[in-house]
């Protein structure tokens, strides 16, 4: 059976963790680092020179930062997954990032193997959604009706069912369970969030608000 080889480019402004970054995906046997690159100045660029299959991207970099760099992989290259590197759970710039196009986050301090497991799961296209971006979410759609071409955009009953139980710090196991649904469907209702937060009306109205503090 042939095992797909995940290609991976790595955006950090630190050496030492580029390095460490590319180590560690190399001696992974599924996975193969592409590229490393210190910010986003030239992303277009890099990311066709690494031709990779998700980018690993720090949040926080000089001159063209994660969140912006973002943004331009998804314009340029949709099909490309960005994972999101951060060192703080700062709740306000990885929903910005979520905004943006990224498939999701981990944080700087993780394990080896749940970095590695992060990149695979949004390779394969799973969601994860913490707790208190869950929050967020609601907030949002709470205090807001977005529309995109004449039409609202809202969460369903389901979503927002979810969401709610993702707040009260349920796993997707354990809001599959709840809901009498596979992890499977679950895991799509998370997509179809993310997807929804994706969307140009409501990415630049969250944003504003992030910035405006009203979320």
């Amino acid at each position: 059976m042939n095992v797909t080889t995940i290609r991976v480019a790595v955006f950090d402004d630190n050496a030492y963790r580029r390095d460490s970054l590319s180590m560690l995906i190399n001696a992974s046997p599924h996975m193969t680092c592409t590229g490393t690159f210190f910010d986003c100045s030239n992303v277009i660029t890099d990311i066709r020179k690494a031709d990779p299959d998700v980018v690993l991207m720090d949040i926080d970099m000089p001159n063209v930062n994660g969140i912006e760099g973002v943004k331009i992989i998804k314009v340029n290259f949709p099909k490309i997954q960005v994972l999101m590197q951060t060192v703080y759970e700062d709740d306000n710039k990885i929903f910005a990032s979520i905004c943006a196009g990224a498939s999701g986050y981990i944080l700087k301090k993780s394990p080896p193997a749940q970095l590695l497991q992060a990149i695979e799961d949004v390779y394969n296209g799973d969601a994860a959604m913490t707790a208190s971006i869950a929050k967020k979410v609601l907030t949002a759609f709470q205090k807001n009706v977005f529309f995109e071409n004449n039409e609202e955009v809202e969460l369903t009953g389901r979503e927002k069912e979810i969401l709610n139980l993702l707040v009260k710090g349920y796993t997707r196991k354990m809001v599959a369970s709840a809901c009498n649904l596979s992890i499977h469907t679950v895991n799509t209702h998370i997509k179809n969030v993310y997807e929804k937060l994706q969307v140009n009306s409501v990415s630049e109205a969250v944003v504003k608000a992030l910035n405006q503090k009203l979320l």
